[in-house]
């Protein structure tokens, strides 16, 4: 089944310009059935089912001052105790959504042109213009906040927004605007460092806001080289790569988030450093179309709230992946949700404490569950519909929690791999299909 996702995005290729003449991407995930048939891209008359839903249950007003009031985001579906220390992942500034515009500088984009910002402040950017580049190259020390109010940049070949040196860089949409990024072309280097998103980002990077951000790739979507967070705002991204990458870690507090792209939804992967590239996500709504995984961390992904729904190869991939809570729709044609030997940091292990998922896996040699170490469900409700629900290799614990296989409800969780180490020896399936020893 991983022909269908493939040639479905190789078709899709020549319309990646949409965000251009649309302003618009994606579909709604949970409305197809990767199992039996290639979704039909009409690009722009989908987007209205995708940003429809609204992630504004997680917001309320707060005044830090008592003269001012600020729309900031709520982080209380943290949970405690979780595998990763969420304790302080999200600032303040982090969660605010609208900026401080006492002191703002006043910038208009133009054609041909690079914006160069080289001192801390907030900047509120506005205007449309073709191959222009919102630079930020500033002390290591600098937060700076780029307020998009109303911007169109339409470049062939280098990123929108590109930051070489920051300690923070704020992107935040303005309320109630609509703002557009695409580059279309070949990317080209900046000298040793090779550009491949719309918006690149050697240092922090935080996007939130009140208003909505359009981003169309002919490679990633948003690069950030260090930390990436999402607090807050609407994004509809389509990429040829990656929608969404950090080297470090991607954490996810808020917003809506609608992806299409032809390699992974979100990813985080450091090459020199296994232990980093964890994914966080504690809210929001995400609607994510993939060729590849829809989400991939490396050492840990950890869910504990959010509206997520996920169509794609492998749903969702990391050493480790711990669910908490959460909405989680995953329609997959390789695994749903899968634990493999990515980092030293953990052993390879699906935990589920809660949350409500739904698997929908494809036909053939396919597993919902697939951990290549522990399988462990102590909560939540799990609706899996697959020819093998379950695959581990050294363990499962079953404590809590309501699991439907195929329309009946489990009280024990069978693996779906024979032979040595199987843990069974050869049970059957959920679906009566027997499987035998994988390559």
């Amino acid at each position: 089944m991983k022909t269908n996702l493939i040639s479905r995005g190789t078709a899709a290729l020549a319309v990646v310009a949409f965000a251009v003449a649309a302003a618009g991407c994606g579909t709604a995930a949970a409305s197809q059935n990767t199992a039996n048939t290639a979704p039909v891209y009409d690009l722009s008359s989908q987007m209205a089912a995708i940003t429809s839903e609204s992630s504004s249950a997680n917001l309320y007003l707060s005044s830090e001052s008592g003269e001012t009031q600020t729309v900031v985001t709520s982080i209380d579906t943290v949970v405690e105790g979780g595998l990763l220390d969420t304790s302080d992942i999200f600032s303040k500034r982090d969660l605010r959504q609208e900026a401080d515009l006492t002191d703002a500088k006043y910038l208009t984009v133009a054609d041909n042109t690079t914006l160069d910002i080289t001192e801390e402040g907030v900047y509120v950017i506005s205007g449309s213009a073709a191959n222009a580049t919102i630079k930020v190259n500033t002390t290591k020390d600098a937060k700076v906040q780029l307020v998009l109010n109303g911007v169109t940049i339409e470049n062939d070949d280098f990123p929108a927004i590109y930051v070489v040196s920051a300690d923070k860089v704020f992107i935040t949409t303005a309320k109630d605007t609509a703002n557009t990024l695409t580059v279309m072309g070949t990317f080209v280097a900046d000298g040793e460092t090779n550009t491949d998103a719309v918006i690149f980002s050697k240092d922090d990077l935080v996007l939130n806001g009140l208003g909505t951000l359009t981003i169309g790739s002919s490679d990633n979507g948003i690069s950030c080289k260090d930390d990436l967070k999402i607090t807050g705002g609407t994004y509809e991204i389509a990429a040829t790569a990656d929608a969404i990458e950090a080297n470090d870690s991607v954490s996810i507090a808020d917003g809506s988030i609608s992806i299409w792209s032809l390699k992974d939804g979100i990813h985080c992967e450091n090459d020199d450093d296994s232990t980093k590239g964890t994914i966080y996500i504690c809210g929001g709504t995400m609607n994510i179309i993939a060729s590849s995984d829809g989400i991939q961390g490396t050492p840990a992904v950890q869910i504990d709230s959010g509206t997520i729904s996920i169509s794609s190869s492998e749903g969702i991939e990391a050493t480790y992946v711990q669910i908490n809570g959460g909405t989680v729709s995953i329609e997959a044609s390789d695994d749903g949700i899968n634990a493999s030997n990515k980092s030293v940091s953990y052993e390879p292990t699906i935990e589920i404490n809660g949350g409500d998922i739904t698997i929908v896996m494809g036909a053939g040699d396919t597993d919902a569950l697939d951990a290549n170490g522990y399988l462990y469900i102590h909560g939540g409700t799990i609706n899996i519909t697959a020819n093998f629900a379950f695959d581990f290799d050294r363990g499962s614990e079953f404590t809590g929690g309501t699991v439907i296989v195929n329309g009946q409800q489990v009280t024990s969780i069978q693996n779906s791999m024979m032979g040595p180490g199987g843990m069974g020896g050869g049970m059957m399936g959920p679906g009566g299909a027997t499987r035998g020893p994988r390559g």
